[in-house]
């Protein structure tokens, strides 16, 4: 019950944050006649450059500007990715599951918005997991556990635009959290360690099993033709 809640809140909120941007970002200008050929010159100029600066700013043409567009599409991404966080195929007896594809929407605003985008919608779904299922033994843990490694999904960015980018987007992403995941489970959770097992190998194979079994799984249903299409069509209505 507390998670669909703080569930509801957090996307209340952040569908209210969008509502609020669109209204002043699509606020009537005043409309004006310069009857000068002149002006219209200098217009398409600032124009042009204000669109080279952004795309210099971004680094892969996409501006980091959380718009309401993006809001909205962030807050998606987190009630689904949070919802089929509890959607497991599979559990494993040692710990940790595979889901339906939780990962792969909290890649997706990374993907589409570039990196910046992508990292805040990591450390916000980090954020609302942990008021969900918090699980802390030290500050640095949480740290690392819920900031740092959800947040790393937003290394999707890194391939906007590039051929197959959605899959090399995700790949990036979840090899980031294991990254952070595995410091975590040798530095806080070694005790825990399967016996002969060294901490650091232990950690990197525990969190490796079940989150590149579930890279697998998502990898194989964004192989099916209609699916690619599918996503390919969200990105095109989140992008207009």
């Amino acid at each position: 019950m507390l998670c669909k809640i703080l569930l509801v809140v957090l996307f209340l909120a952040l569908l209210a944050a969008a509502s609020a941007f669109a209204g002043t970002r699509y606020r009537p200008g005043k409309k004006h006649n310069s009857g000068t050929e002149h002006n219209s010159e200098t217009e398409n100029s600032s124009e042009t450059q204000n669109t080279s600066n952004a795309k210099s700013a971004s680094g892969t043409g996409r501006s980091f500007r959380l718009t309401a567009r993006k809001l909205t599409f962030c807050a998606i991404a987190i009630a689904l990715g949070t919802v089929l966080s509890n959607v497991k195929l599979y559990s494993f007896p040692f710990g940790g599951s595979v889901t339906l594809l939780s990962m792969l929407f909290i890649c997706l605003p990374g993907c589409w918005f570039g990196a910046g985008t992508g990292i805040i919608t990591g450390v916000a779904y980090g954020i609302l997991q942990l008021l969900i299922d918090p699980y802390v033994i030290h500050p640095a843990q949480l740290l690392v556990d819920y900031l740092l490694a959800f947040g790393a999904f937003g290394l999707s960015g890194l391939f906007t635009d590039r051929k197959n980018g959605l899959v090399k987007g995700y790949i990036a992403g979840v090899t980031g959290r294991w990254i952070f995941t595995t410091i975590s489970g040798w530095i806080f959770f070694a005790e825990y360690a399967w016996e002969g097992w060294n901490p650091l190998p232990y950690s990197m194979v525990y969190n490796g099993i079940y989150i590149f079994a579930e890279s697998v799984v998502t990898l194989l249903i964004l192989a099916i033709p209609q699916v690619k299409e599918a996503f390919s069509r969200v990105r095109k209505l989140a992008l207009e």
